[in-house]
């Protein structure tokens, strides 16, 4: 089985991945944040590396829906390879960060890799409002974020709502982020796995 979370920068992605993939004792796929070469650099001059960043986590993505597929386990994944293109690639378009040859180029990919994969079985959205959003981001502290805009993050949540409302590839489940604290408070993770166990059992 294959579960995804997806959600805005700071939404709690890699937080829930980690809680779930313990109680369900499935294995987590994070994202490559700590190893990404472009990030720094695309943070610093986002024209110059969009289009590299963009195509290095769409490569990540791919290659590990492939070994997900392969493994035949429980897995949970950290973001989704439609993120990339369906909200970050477009948003970086339309802001004139990416050029458009570079855009088609992207999209090309893209289609070519989704069209040798599955969607997951289910997906989890986290649906968060901007304040909330900055609020998480400094709280984490990563150096490379503190310039992200607040107007690049409403964007980011406007192209995400967009996606999920017309998400019809798996089944879905949104979580408001801004009334749950699953980190903080037991009864709220308690809350999202009994959402997560419903969903699950319509699975088999």
């Amino acid at each position: 089985m294959h579960i995804a979370v997806a959600g805005n920068i700071g939404s709690g992605k890699t937080t829930l991945t980690r809680l779930l993939a313990k109680h369900y004792k499935w294995e987590p796929h994070y994202e490559d944040v700590d190893d990404n070469p472009y990030l720094t650099d695309f943070y610093e001059n986002m024209q110059r590396w969009s289009f590299n960043l963009q195509v290095f986590f769409l490569n990540s993505r791919f290659n590990q829906i492939l070994e997900i597929r392969k493994s035949g386990k429980n897995i949970i994944q950290d973001r989704t390879i439609y993120e990339d293109a369906f909200i970050f690639a477009p948003n970086l378009h339309s802001m004139g960060l990416m050029s458009t040859r570079d855009f088609d180029n992207y999209q090309s990919l893209f289609k070519l890799m989704t069209s040798l994969v599955d969607p997951p079985d289910l997906l989890i959205y986290l649906r968060s409002s901007v304040p909330n959003l900055v609020d998480q981001i400094a709280k984490r502290g990563r150096k490379y974020e503190n310039s992200i805009r607040l107007d690049y993050l409403k964007r980011l949540n406007e192209r995400y709502e967009a996606w999920i409302s017309g998400y019809e590839d798996s089944k879905l489940l949104i979580i408001d982020v801004d009334n749950v604290d699953f980190t903080g408070k037991t009864n709220d993770l308690r809350t999202v796995v009994n959402k997560i166990d419903a969903e699950i059992h319509g699975l088999f």
